[in-house]
């Protein structure tokens, strides 16, 4: 893949770019090392490689563009292609009008700035909730598989083939596709390379999922702010695959739901249903149930004082930048 904005990942790491410097890129040898770098990894994540334009410049056939209004005006997306086609591809493009990619070029930290543009009135948050950027890829309600293409120059969002075929979710009775809004933390990547020790798996060479719990049904490649509420350890396949469950902060239901038991009382059965979903969904694919990690239990954000779910994040995003970093000392075109 073509440096920072304009490519995917090579085997041995995530799509290149030029995010931070030797200091800070190292995964931390210990639990404190890790606290003691989330404020300096979040002010990298801002500022990794949001400003480098694209290396190339794309055909212009597009279908349409679509900008989001209000804090997510700074970015809009454009569709190429018929929608559940081979063919579709959905491009980011900032405020400028300039393609990026979604992987590289949206911080997963936000700045102080962009959480004051949203209404305060439909946004409380105590001093223990970590705002994040979260990268629609499936709304609600739908079955198509679509995700980040992070082999592809831009990383646009497409539907996922296998074997020749587009991929779509089985209905999970008695749901309708995704039951929840599904993407992806930017800036992120679960190391393939890295056996965790609570899984005891490899990482999925994937950005890390998001599913986000609101009452609002998003829009693909919508860029969300959400608060962190907890994660699922899902072993997918044998390989991990861990799972946020978060809450977009503008979302009316935001200002009740600030941690896992918030979702037990305000959601009842909506966990539960989530731990079904990804045990049997690919079953009527002919694959056997999927397993997890602490037997299925949420982690949640507030257990050890949020220690272990942020290391996690944390974890993935220093992986990320550290294997960013390591591509541009050594001169490889990623």
């Amino acid at each position: 893949r073509a440096a920072a904005s304009s490519a995917g990942a090579p085997e041995e790491g995530p799509p290149g770019g030029t995010a931070g410097t030797g200091e800070g890129m190292r995964a931390a040898a210990g639990l404190s090392r890790l606290l003691l770098r989330l404020p300096g990894a979040a002010e990298r994540g801002r500022g990794s490689c949001r400003e480098q334009p694209p290396s190339r410049l794309l055909q212009p056939w597009l279908a349409g563009c679509r900008g989001f209004g209000g804090l997510m005006a700074q970015y809009s997306t454009e569709q190429r292609g018929r929608l559940h086609s081979p063919d579709y591809r959905l491009y980011f493009k900032n405020s400028k009008g300039k393609y990026i990619s979604p992987f590289h070029d949206i911080p997963l930290f936000t700045g102080p700035n962009e959480v004051k543009e949203i209404d305060a009135k439909r946004m409380k948050l105590s001093e223990s909730e970590v705002v994040l950027n979260m990268i629609v890829e499936v709304p609600r309600w739908t079955n198509a598989k679509m995700e980040i293409a992070t082999k592809e120059p831009l990383n646009p969002i497409k539907q996922d083939v296998k074997e020749g075929k587009l991929r779509y979710v089985a209905n999970i009775f008695p749901h309708k596709g995704y039951i929840w809004n599904y993407g992806a933390f930017p800036q992120t990547w679960e190391d393939p390379h890295h056996k965790d020790d609570n899984t005891e798996c490899y990482g999925d060479n994937d950005p890390i999922d998001v599913c986000e719990i609101g009452s609002q049904v998003r829009s693909p490649g919508e860029v969300v702010q959400v608060k962190v509420l907890g994660l699922l350890g899902l072993i997918d396949e044998g390989e991990s695959d861990w799972k946020i469950i978060a809450i977009g902060v503008d979302d009316p239901e935001s200002q009740k739901i600030h941690d896992i038991d918030d979702v037990r009382k305000f959601k009842p059965g909506y966990l539960e249903a989530t731990v079904d979903w990804f045990k049997v969904y690919k079953v009527p694919d002919g694959k056997p149930e999927n397993r997890f990690a602490f037997n299925g239990k949420f982690k949640d954000k507030v257990n050890l004082r949020g220690v272990f779910l942020f290391c996690v994040l944390l974890k993935v995003h220093l992986d990320y930048l550290d294997s960013n970093y390591s591509g541009w000392r050594r001169g490889k075109e990623l």
